[in-house]
């Protein structure tokens, strides 16, 4: 399995990443970033990328691709919504055209979130942007796509969260972890890596999928 990977310098594209890594069914792994990750592995190839608008000059790097876990994504506190939909809907707009031009026989997921309105009509602009973007991705044509919805997430193997507020919570709540961990509602960095890397070869029905869904697939093996 070859899997394209964005936001790799982020929480949850940084776990998604370790598990590829460790995964034996994963063989390669192109990583598209603006800024270095600290992360070198015989697996992984980097390409540095400024202009998340346009893919043109290195759509070539997303042939012979079996899978794209794009995990992209920021905050919508203090930021416009033009800026928003700019950073999230945009972005994932050119990204998705330009390797479904090259490659449409290829496994889609993006990390979306918990709450997102896909009808596009409701009062909470991130939902729906969120929702705009997860409607374009699943009806492009891929060969398969996914929008994970995770509500609560708990970083593990030492990821950290870019947002400094994130990470005090994770830091005082990090004792009760394992409780939280229970919970179905409740997923982690390393859940939505493996449920990812599974759906390769177990498609799922359901094609929006909560955090209760993330961690159901995580636990398939073989």
């Amino acid at each position: 399995m070859k899997v394209i990977l964005t936001g790799s310098t982020g929480m949850v594209g940084k776990g998604v990443l370790l598990e590829c890594i460790d995964n034996e069914t994963v063989e390669k792994i192109l990583l598209i970033n603006r800024n270095p990750i600290d992360i070198s592995h015989p697996k992984i190839k980097e390409i540095l990328h400024q202009d998340f608008t346009n893919f043109n000059n290195i759509k070539a790097e997303f042939k012979d691709y079996d899978a794209c876990f794009h995990c992209m994504g920021v905050s919508s506190a203090g930021i416009s919504e033009e800026r928003y939909y700019k950073l999230t809907f945009t972005i994932s707009e050119a990204l998705a055209n330009t390797i479904y031009n090259v490659n449409p026989n290829i496994l889609f997921t993006y990390v979306s979130g918990a709450g997102t309105d896909s009808s596009e009509q409701g009062n909470s602009m991130w939902a729906r942007v969120k929702g705009k973007t997860e409607n374009f991705i699943l009806n492009k044509g891929f060969k398969d796509a996914y929008a994970f919805r995770p509500g609560a997430i708990l970083p593990e193997r030492g990821v950290k969260s870019k947002t400094k507020l994130y990470n005090f919570f994770y830091v005082i709540t990090k004792p009760i972890f394992p409780l939280l961990k229970r919970m179905k509602s409740v997923t982690t960095t390393s859940r939505i890596g493996r449920a990812m890397i599974n759906l390769d070869n177990n498609p799922h029905p359901l094609k929006h999928l909560e955090g209760a869904d993330i961690n159901k697939i995580a636990k398939i093996i073989g």
